[in-house]
């Protein structure tokens, strides 16, 4: 997190002035800050001050008092203010800056009020803590304070916050007791309270957001859960310079909190990757003075910090700010908040989490809509509305669409589901399950409550492109299903939701009446069609005519105007509403009846007068009437009568609105006789009934209040004779009989003899039934009447019926009755020319059996004739006939179907079927499936172009190098890559080329095309030698283009900068020229092309070139360097004569380079240098031309020259000269100095005493000191130097003083060891031989000094000259000469003791291990050759030492290389060396069995694994020959190790030997060892085994499994795997997932194919083997040790770990008890001769035991 300061928004003060309180309002727009003056000051959210007012004391007579908090209400309209004065304040300020500020609250309380917070959408609600140790709630609706909770002690309340989400307040008190108090839950929770800690000191600081932050003046920053377990603490006791820590605020994210001390402040983070909170450093201000409030922007982007003098300052907070596609800038602000803002317009809107997921990724669609992601939320918003949505979504695939075409809701589709988020619900408002998403086929409406007119959210998509569903989002229930006969392109749902409109692709246009279910069709022919905007008035277009439906619910009145063009859109606005037609040159505008349209919202609102108000003026039209109608439709539903009455009169419906007058009158009537309301008694409803028809209904209101005649004479009167004789008989009205004869009568008189008939037929007068059906024309009742009477008629009479039939059409009865009369070949007739194939095919199975199969085939060809294709289908497959099934199903669209058909056909037939359900899928877009169909038909080819027009071309290039030979892909690509290319779509040309390697082609098609920027990338890629020629020679094509701006970047991508200024000089570019030097070649190279561009123009000109680019002196230093003088002389007196001493300087340097002196001098001499031509003629030892130039030009050189000239006499030994010289410049010290550098002591002392008397002294002095070192050499002299003067001693007998000089020089001031020794020697010989009193201490002193210089044997020698043959054989050991030390010791058994002593030391220190073990030294030898790593000598030597010695030192070499990770080489070691039982090495054995054991394929070897299986063999034989005690636990995960090694080790013996069946079974058996073998290469190992021997079910099983376990591996999730084949098995599925795959991607690639392939052959068996179990004969897997129904175990094979079958055993030969079954043993022991455990020899065995 990143605070910078942003501005200052209250100076602060001189002195003390305490910003007490800071808020800042919810919405962002309020910041309020109130000090000691007690006046609230109000801030606009950019810091300018807005407003202010004072606050009032709760006394006026004790004005006196402090604020002590303040916070706004959650709607930003109020301001809460605590006050010490025992008072909280309730302000409203008003909806505009300057608004008078009013008080709407007070709570007067009893002691002083010292906090205050205002908890999230509590709006009215405040809580604030007292004095006196109580929380109270403050209600405002009421102005009642409540207390929340009192402290058991009355301590006061120190600090007070609230949670982010306003449901938590917490407490902290002077006792450092902090409390919590909880606000009841939605889910009905009551509220509470509870101390939930005590903290070391008194909480002043105390803050809520993840978790709850405490401190004090102990300066230890605490977080707490909201329990009080404590997290974190931070001591921050150890900064001097931090004062006390009094306040502390979180962010509104609450993962940040800032808490404030003395000119600082710190911040902590909560870090949820490792659910820990953290320091995140601060700010030190200086002169800040202590932060006395903090407050954050509700954003969380601004910090407002109040200090004790009165200074406010906002600091800018961000973790991160980035631009999205240069419109909006995001600030993330904290992890789950960002703020969003639109950089045009301003605007803001807060994006954030609410369950505090990390925000990763943010896209803005349109402009507009929002769409961001958290790790499991999705986030959708609008930022117009400011609208937020979150919620849960497990996708992270990120391959969701979003569709914004509806303002009120995203839709998202995902995985063939489409979801609906409304914005701001944070919930998913409905989903549905379809493929087809495009705008045109999906529709939502979402409209609120208005008028009488409930909420409607609807949907409506489609299921498939021939059916519609139309979903209620509210309910969550289907509407209804429109099932088509044509594919639809386009639906969209009226603004209200009960009407759907529809296209189908054969421009038929239907509309769908969702409450009735209905489907109505407008036009056979639309161009376009739409719902004007806001109503349910439609407009379309067909051909040259516009068609208008003002009322959607009488799709048959339609107004229709004639246009010319084709229409684009429709415009509403300003109460005026037009079609825009496009006329070609021109536009056309149609108005449309506002007042229609209109008449649709106000019939939604139900609104009857505003609807009677619009049509009453418009003409009587064919649409107005539908509307009339369709206004009392809805108002008779509504009960208003007048308004239908109305209508009705309106439209002409005469009888109606009478009939509705009289029923209006007799409500009027009924109203005033009777109590109640007249229109709701049940005779006034039960004529309405009757109006609308609705019969029952009026049925019911009568017979429920005994009118039973009304209900009669109701039915009667409308001729509804049967309803009447059915009321009659129920109720046993007398005059049910009556009834019955007038109805019979009256069908007669009305020529119904159809209903006649019945009547006689219900009577049982069956003839007479029959001949008034057959007079009514109705054979068909008649036919019935034969078949259910039972009786028997005349033939005349059943012939007569089954004409009338068939000169009816009527076949298919016609039929019934002949098969009735068992007339069966004309029955069977009958059915063929009807069609009742059904009726005539179960006849023909009884009576006619032949010909079922041709009337099966008959009945396809009907049902396909009448588009019934899927019907057909079976019918066909029936007759055989599997070519017409096959069209019938592909014509029906059943692809599945067909493909089951054609698997059954020939290859040759099947593969144009194959090609044609290939197609289907194809255009569906179902490319995997189109593939599978293509390669059926033998078209890889197909396939391939199918993907690669796609752009698919992963897949395309998988299928051509699976089915197509190089030769094919390569010309399929590159013909492939040629069209695209010639249809522009070069980039999928590119990866054609690439896809063969005909990289140069790809290069090529970019040449041509000029795009070289592309052509460049791939020879980058491909070409990489011929990049830089690549870029010279396109710059040098662009170049002879003119395009000189892209010649250059090639150029000087080529690091040939230089042609770039060239071209640009060549075509007098020289600004470009200029540029290029300058950014390539630097200083130099701009100063160059600037020279030659002044050089090209010449003269003044070019200076004013020059001086006009600011070049001028870097032109003249270029021509200066470049020897142009004259130009630069011209440059410099033209625009810059202060260069002229410079080049004049320059000048002078380069001609006395040149050798022209002369020139040179005068150049000098301009340049006002006459010391350098001085210099220069000094240098050339021209004395007399310098002194000339002296003489003239600076005198005080003169005195120089001389010296000069004097020095140079001085080299060439001309001393007399160089003194004369020297005496005339007035330097005799330089004269003295000289004759003293060369020790001409005589002219030295002559020079002093003549010029310089006071050195005289001096001089004597130096050559008194010197007179003995003329002639030495240094360092190298001295030892001579003191050999003389001892000398010279000794000559004088002065032996202590001779003594003293030899010894006088050691090494520190001379190392000529020789000399030293030489001196040395010498003063011994004088001590013993004129001073042998001192000889002893002289021998001693030189002796040592002799061994300092490691002289051993001369100091040993000394000794000896002395007989110290002790002295003497010390220096012998000390210099390693133990054979003399041996010697001079002799018979001294003491001396021998100490030589040899020395001796062993001298091994030890030179490291001499072998001869220390020839010596018996063989601890030491070990450690030696350990430390050596020389482990084959310490294994021999060890071994020689006895077993323990032996396996110490193996298991120090194992552990060695433990250490070093080398795990073979630790096999290695214990396996040969032998392993310690030891328990302190049992987890180094362990962690070395599990390491080589989960070795990957490339890690392998058969070495390793062998020597694992050696060393786990040896440890547990260790185990029963030694006295270790090892638990039972450690030794059977010991046992378990070993047989998971041993039968490792064995599979790859057996598979060396080619004994691969018996390997597959030892491979299966170590799948029970996958808790310690990684399941992967278990699992892989055995599938590719089975693979190879041919037991396909079994590798199909385990190596399906190891492909689940690498997709769970890559997911780092084990709980996605499937255990369902492994159930009934001793596999064990609780295992740990492998860090590391087994086998590389190929590998495993190569296994999913194998798989897949295996997985659609239906005659491989896809489970495990099994067998009877040798109990309960139950089927279980065959390498299962243990049933799993009856619990009988078997011994496992030592050959294969399968269990040993009854009758199989056989046991090894010898003591090993080795047993196995016998097939295996034989098997084994044939092909090695040994035991598979012991490898001891074997023999094959005949029986079993």
């Amino acid at each position: 997190m990143q605070l910078r300061y942003w501005k200052n928004i209250t100076p602060a003060q001189a002195h003390i002035h305490k910003v007490t309180a800071l808020a800042w309002s919810p919405n962002n727009k309020t910041i309020a800050v109130v000090t000691e003056d007690l006046v609230v000051y109000l801030y606009d959210e950019q810091g300018e001050k807005r407003d202010k007012f004072k606050t009032k004391p709760a006394d006026s007579a004790a004005p006196s008092y402090l604020i002590r908090s303040m916070a706004f209400a959650p709607d930003s309209t109020r301001l809460a203010i605590a006050q010490s004065d025992n008072i909280v304040f309730v302000y409203r300020l008003g909806a505009e800056w300057g608004d008078k500020k009013s008080i709407c609250n007070k709570f007067q309380q009893s002691s002083s009020v010292t906090g205050l917070c205002w908890p999230k959408d509590r709006h009215n609600e405040l809580v604030f803590g007292l004095a006196d140790g109580k929380l109270k709630l403050g209600a405002l609706k009421n102005n009642k304070p409540y207390n929340l909770y009192s402290h058991p002690e009355g301590s006061p309340i120190a600090s007070l916050c609230t949670s982010p989400n306003g449901k938590v307040v917490v407490a902290g008190h002077q006792d450092g007791t902090i409390w919590r108090f909880n606000f009841p839950d939605e889910g009905g929770a009551a509220p509470g309270h509870l101390q939930i800690t005590r903290h070391p000191c008194v909480p002043y600081a105390l803050g809520c957001g993840e978790a709850i932050v405490a401190t004090g003046n102990d300066n230890k920053v605490v977080f707490y859960d909201y329990n009080g377990l404590l997290l974190h603490e931070f001591d921050q006791g150890g900064d001097e310079n931090l004062s006390d820590l009094a306040i502390a605020s979180f962010n509104p994210a609450g993962d940040a909190v800032v808490l404030g001390g003395s000119d600082r402040f710190l911040v902590y983070g909560y870090k949820s990757s490792i659910n820990q909170w953290e320091e995140l450093g601060g700010k030190k201000v200086e002169n800040m003075s202590s932060v006395t409030a903090l407050t954050w922007k509700p954003d969380g982007g601004k910090l407002l910090l109040g200090t004790l003098t009165g200074g406010v300052d906002a600091f800018d907070v961000c973790i991160r700010r980035n631009r999205y596609k240069g419109k909006f800038e995001f600030t993330y602000v904290s992890r789950c908040s960002v703020i969003v803002k639109t950089l045009m317009t301003g605007t803001r809107i807060v994006l954030k989490s609410v369950y505090g997921y990390e925000i990763d990724k943010i896209n803005v669609y349109q402009d507009r809509f929002l769409v961001a992601r958290t790790p499991e939320t999705l986030l959708v918003g609008d930022l117009e509305t400011c609208k937020l949505s979150e919620i849960p979504w497990s996708n992270s695939t990120g391959g969701e669409k979003f569709h914004f075409e509806n303002e009120k809701v995203c839709m998202i589709y995902c995985g063939g589901e489409l979801s609906l988020v409304e914005y701001g619900r944070n919930e998913v408002l409905g989903s549905c399950r379809t493929e087809h998403i495009s705008p045109f086929w999906v529709s939502s409406i979402f409209t609120e409550e208005r008028g009488n007119s409930a909420e409607s959210k609807r949907i409506a998509y489609l299921v498939d492109l021939q059916t519609v569903r139309i979903l209620d989002l509210i309910s969550g229930q289907p509407l209804g299903t429109i099932s088509h006969d044509s594919k639809i392109d386009w639906l969209e749902l009226n603004p209200r939701g009960t009407h759907i409109l529809f296209r189908d692709k054969k421009r038929h246009l239907h509309v769908y009446d969702i409450s009735l279910q209905h489907k109505a069709t407008l036009l056979n022919f639309c161009q376009y069609v739409q719902w004007v905007p806001g109503s349910d008035v439609v407009v379309a277009q067909s051909r040259g005519n516009l068609c208008v439906w003002y009322s959607i619910r009488n799709p048959d009145q339609q107004t229709i105007y004639p246009i010319k063009g084709e229409v684009e859109d429709i415009e509403r606005a300003n109460n005026r509403t037009e079609v825009i037609v496009d006329e070609g040159i021109n536009s056309a505008s149609y108005a449309l009846d506002e007042s229609l349209i209109d008449f649709g919202s106000a019939l939604e609102d139900q609104d009857f007068g505003r609807a009677i108000d619009i049509l009453e003026p418009l003409e009587l039209t064919s649409e107005t009437e539908a509307q009339w109608r369709q206004l009392a439709t809805v108002a008779l539903q509504g009960g208003h009568i007048a308004v239908a009455r109305r209508c009705c009169t309106a439209i002409g419906d005469i009888a109606k609105a009478r009939y509705l007058r009289k029923v209006e009158a007799l409500a009027v009537h009924l109203s005033q006789n009777e109590e109640g309301d007249g229109f709701q008694s049940y005779d006034v409803q039960a004529k309405l009934a009757v109006l609308n028809g609705d019969w029952t209904q009026a049925e019911q209101l009568l017979l429920a209040h005994g009118g039973v005649d009304a209900a009669v004479s109701m039915y009667t009167e409308a001729h509804r004779w049967q309803d009447a004789i059915r009321v009659a008989e129920t109720h046993h009205h007398e005059e049910a009989e009556s009834l019955k004869k007038s109805y019979y009568q009256w069908l007669l008189e009305t020529g119904q003899e159809a209903e006649a008939g019945a009547v006689k037929e219900a009577d049982g007068d069956y003839l007479a039934a029959i001949s008034l059906y057959l007079k009514g024309c109705i054979p068909s009742k008649a036919a019935q009447v034969v078949t259910s009477s039972g009786g028997s008629y005349e033939p005349g009479l059943l012939d007569s019926i089954c004409a009338a039939l068939e000169k009816s059409g009527l076949h298919e009865k016609a039929g019934d009755l002949y098969e009735h009369l068992r007339r069966f070949e004309e029955a069977k007739e009958a059915f063929r020319r009807g069609h009742g194939y059904r009726k005539a095919v179960d006849l023909a199975r009884h009576e006619f059996p032949g010909e079922v199969i041709q009337l099966e085939e008959e009945w396809g060809d009907w049902l396909m004739s009448q588009k019934q294709m899927d019907a057909a289908i079976n019918h066909y497959i029936e007759a055989g006939q599997t070519r017409k099934a096959v069209e019938a199903a592909l014509e029906s669209r059943q692809f599945a179907k067909a493909s089951g058909i054609i698997e059954f056909m020939d290859a040759g037939i099947a593969r144009g079927y194959y090609k044609r359900i290939a197609e289907h899928y194809r255009q569906l877009h179902t490319y995997e499936e189109a593939e599978r169909y293509f390669i059926k038909a033998g078209m890889a080819k197909e396939a391939v172009d199918m993907y690669s027009r796609a752009g698919r071309w992963e897949a395309a290039h998988k299928v051509a190098m699976g089915y197509l030979t190089d030769t094919e892909v390569h010309s399929l690509y590159t013909k492939r890559a040629r069209e695209l290319e010639v249809e522009g779509k070069f980039k999928e040309a590119e990866k054609l080329y690439l896809a063969v390697n005909e990289h140069d082609q790809a290069i090529n098609m970019y040449k041509k095309q000029r795009m070289y920027d592309q052509m460049v990338h791939l020879v980058s890629l491909y070409r990489k030698d011929l990049l830089g020629d690549t870029h010279i020679h396109l710059a040098q094509k662009l170049e002879s283009d003119g395009d000189l701006r892209e010649a250059e970047k090639h150029y000087t991508a080529a690091e040939e900068w230089m042609r770039a200024v060239h071209m640009y000089r060549g075509a007098n570019m020289w600004e470009d020229a200029l540029r290029v030097a300058k950014n390539f070649g630097g200083a130099d190279a701009s100063r160059q092309v600037a020279y030659a561009w002044g050089m090209s123009l010449g003269g003044d000109e070019g200076a004013h070139l020059l001086k006009k680019l600011g070049l001028v002196d870097q032109a003249i230093d270029y021509g200066v360097e470049s020897g142009a003088f004259s130009h630069a002389f011209q440059l410099a007196r033209s625009c810059a004569k202060h260069k002229l001493p410079d080049i004049h300087l320059k000048y002078a340097m380069y001609l006395e380079d040149e050798g022209r002196f002369k020139e040179a001098e005068d150049e000098f001499i301009n340049a006002d240098k006459p010391r350098e031509a001085i210099d220069m003629y000094l240098h050339n030892e021209d004395w007399e031309a310098g002194m000339a130039v002296a003489e003239q030009y600076d005198p005080t050189s003169i005195s120089d020259i001389l010296v000069a000239q004097a020095q140079t006499a001085s080299r060439c030994k001309q001393f007399s000269l160089a003194e004369s010289l020297y005496i005339k410049a007035k330097r005799p010290e330089l004269a003295l100095k000289m004759y003293r550098d060369s020790h001409c002591w005589r002219d030295a002392l002559r020079v002093a005493e003549d010029y310089l008397p006071s050195k005289v002294q001096e001089i004597h002095l130096e050559v008194a000191s010197n007179m003995n070192s003329y002639d030495d050499g240094g360092d190298e002299g001295a030892p001579d130097a003191t050999m003389a003067k001892a000398k010279a001693f000794e000559r004088g007998h002065d032996y202590a003083r001779a003594i003293e000089t030899y010894l006088s020089l050691t090494t520190d001031n001379c190392m000529n060891y020789d000399a030293l020794q030489k001196l040395w020697e010498n003063a011994v010989h004088v001590a013993m031989t004129h001073q042998r009193n001192r000889m002893n201490h002289v021998v001693a002193t030189v002796s040592q000094r002799l061994i300092s210089i490691d002289r051993f044997e001369a100091a040993a020698e000394l000794h000896e000259g002395i007989d110290d043959v002790q002295g003497a054989v010390k220096c012998y050991c000390l210099g390693g000469m133990f054979d003399k030390a041996r010697a001079l010791a002799g018979g001294i058994p003491s001396l021998n003791k100490y030589v040899e002593e020395r001796y062993n030391d001298h091994l030890l220190e030179h490291r001499n291990a072998d001869e220390l073990a020839t010596r018996g030294h063989t601890s030491e030898a070990l450690e030696m050759f350990c430390h050596r790593g020389e482990w084959e000598k310490v294994h021999e030597l060890a071994s020689q030492q006895g077993p323990a010695i032996a396996l110490q030192y193996a298991a120090k070499h194992a552990k060695l290389k433990a250490k070093q990770q080398d795990f073979v080489a630790v096999a290695s070691v214990l396996a040969e060396h032998g392993i310690d039982p030891h328990p302190g090495n049992f987890d180094m054995y362990k962690h070395v069995a599990k390491q080589i054991l989960s070795f990957s394929e490339a890690e392998r070897t058969e070495k390793a694994e062998s020597n694992l299986a050696t060393m786990l063999h040896r440890l547990l034989e260790s185990f029963e020959v030694t006295a270790t005690i090892v638990g039972a636990g450690e030794k059977q995960e010991f046992e378990h190790l070993y047989q998971a090694a041993h039968l490792l080790s064995l599979t790859n013996k057996a598979k060396d030997a080619g004994l691969t069946e018996i390997a597959a079974k030892q491979a299966t058996s170590l799948l029970r060892f996958v808790d310690v073998l990684p399941a992967d290469k278990a699992f892989y190992e055995a599938g590719m085994l089975w693979k190879s021997v041919g037991r396909l079910n079994m590798a199909f099983v385990l190596l399906n499994r190891y492909l689940d376990l690498v997709e769970a591996m890559e997911e780092g999730d084990g709980t996605v795997l499937e255990n369902a084949d492994f159930v009934d098995t001793d596999i064990p599925y609780d295992f740990e997932l492998p860090e590391k795959d087994y086998v590389p991607e190929d590998q495993r690639e190569e296994v999913r194919d194998w798989v897949l392939t295996i997985s659609m052959d239906q005659q491989v068996d896809q489970t495990l083997s099994t067998r009877p179990c040798d109990r309960c004969g139950s089927d279980i897997y065959e390498a299962s040790l243990v049933c799993q129904n009856c619990k009988v175990a078997w011994e496992a094979c030592a050959v294969t770990g399968y269990p040993i079958r009854q009758g199989k055993k056989v046991t090894s030969q010898g003591d090993s008890g080795v047993v196995a079954s016998i097939d295996d043993w034989n098997a084994w022991v044939a092909k090695f001769q040994t035991c598979p455990v012991t490898e001891t020899a074997q023999t094959q065995q005949l029986h079993s035991s």
